[in-house]
């Protein structure tokens, strides 16, 4: 099985390459090549027992994608975007990358004539206010940000062309992934993870939303998870409807500060510091909080069962058990 990671060299990307690597399967097929591919260099996982290529490009420059097909993957992992703050300032490279680079992929597993399972990457996003309390999966897109929009327009893409027969997809609208390793992002969402990362390898953090802000996460060890069940899930067991909330926690900041003294104490907690950003403010007040997500535990999604477990994953996975 040949395998293309779009976005290899992001902390997902990473972490999938690395969980298959170790697999050496995928689905009960052994991995006879995978290749990793980003806009910066990405890292070969080590222990791999099949060859691992490492590629840098601009996704949505001409033929790019038609290189990146030429092998005829069988499994497409399709995971680039620039994240939700850099795509609300930046809108011209926001719509050229997360929407024409997406675009250019599909066209280019169209005009080679195969059908391969493609797995992308959607997001919470594509929900704006007003929305229920618990979201359900077939509830109207509504999105209120340029990444969220451009996410919609992926999802759509990929279900009509999976209608066509141009490949098999599977759309997973992953939940905020926190604890997210490594140093910020500008991604709006990325202070869920600083509160939390920071102090507790004794950091200070800055925190520019209230308390009472809710919001869905999963861990990133669930994120990878997602992503293998969705390339070996059957389609047929999908259905048309091939785009999927993820399951998460739906925990409020105020929650997730709790959580962080329950596993760390209270001086972890007071390394956070509050300073008010309106326009991470105003990004966030239009995101959804809640989530049904009883289809995509129909079909066998799982993920972690609270906030305190996901800091534990962040512990174990990221600092060696410890806390800093």
């Amino acid at each position: 099985m040949n395998i293309l990671i779009i976005g290899g060299a992001g902390m997902v990307g990473r972490k999938l390459a690395e969980q298959l690597a170790k697999d050496g399967t995928l689905g009960g097929k052994p991995i006879t090549a995978m290749t990793l591919y980003d806009v910066v260099p990405p890292e070969a996982p080590a222990g791999a027992s099949f060859p691992v290529t490492c590629e840098t490009g601009n996704l949505p420059a001409a033929g790019e994608t038609d290189r990146l097909v030429a092998s005829k993957p069988d499994v497409i992992f399709h995971l680039a975007a620039i994240v939700s703050g850099e795509a609300e300032l930046e809108f011209e490279k926001g719509y050229m990358i997360n929407l024409g680079g997406t675009q250019n992929l599909f066209e280019s597993i169209r005009v080679a004539q195969y059908a391969p399972r493609v797995v992308f990457t959607s997001s919470i996003a594509v929900f704006g206010a007003p929305f229920p309390e618990a979201i359900p999966d077939d509830y109207h897109l509504t999105p209120l940000t340029s990444y969220g929009t451009q996410k919609a327009i992926g999802e759509l893409l990929l279900a009509d062309y999976t209608r066509k027969g141009v490949f098999d997809g599977i759309g997973i609208r992953l939940p905020t992934i926190c604890v997210r390793p490594g140093k910020p992002n500008k991604a709006a969402s990325g202070f869920f993870s600083n509160i939390i990362r920071e102090p507790l390898v004794g950091k200070e953090a800055i925190l520019p939303v209230s308390d009472d802000v809710r919001h869905w996460h999963a861990s990133p060890r669930s994120g990878v998870r997602f992503l293998i069940r969705a390339a070996t899930i059957d389609g047929d067991e999908v259905g048309p409807r091939r785009n999927l909330g993820m399951p998460g926690v739906s925990v409020t900041v105020g929650e997730q500060i709790e959580a962080l003294g329950r596993v760390a104490g209270g001086d972890a907690v007071a390394r956070i510091k509050r300073e008010p950003d309106e326009l991470i403010l105003s990004v966030v007040a239009g995101w959804p909080r809640n989530f049904d997500i009883r289809r995509a535990l129909d079909l066998g999604f799982e993920a972690d069962k609270s906030f305190d477990e996901i800091i534990q994953v962040h512990i174990e996975d990221e600092l060696g058990g410890k806390i800093g």
